[in-house]
């Protein structure tokens, strides 16, 4: 599963739980699982954003969601393209986004019949 997060923006707090319940979701069923952060999805990866982000009356933050789709074995990747953007680029991100790719490598998996794609 390649999940994109496109409109998932740190300003709007309430989009951010479910594409990360999706990906714990997927990953707890042993599927790969990637989740590529571009636009203004990026800024989830600086250290803190994410921490101090609540969807609605959720009890978890974002980071927490985060957290918990890595440990069941999603892979976050960063545009490298969008993290330039928001300048975020050469900044330390949070530990568990571990690569970086982009527009490439998603359509890539777009265009493999052995991949579904969502995109938030």
């Amino acid at each position: 599963i390649a999940i994109l997060l496109w409109a998932a923006d740190p300003s709007v707090p309430e989009r951010l739980a479910t594409p990360f319940f999706h990906a714990a979701a997927a990953a707890a069923l042993d599927l790969p699982v990637e989740i590529y952060f571009t636009a203004a999805s990026v800024k989830l990866l600086a250290p803190g954003v994410a921490a101090a982000l609540r969807p609605g009356a959720h009890p978890k933050t974002v980071y927490d969601s985060m957290r918990e789709a890595a440990a069941h074995g999603a892979v976050l990747l960063a545009c490298s393209d969008a993290l330039a953007a928001h300048g975020l680029a050469g900044t330390a991100l949070i530990p568990e986004c571990t690569r970086r790719g982009g527009a490439v490598q998603f359509m890539a998996r777009a265009a493999d019949l052995r991949w579904r794609t969502l995109v938030f």
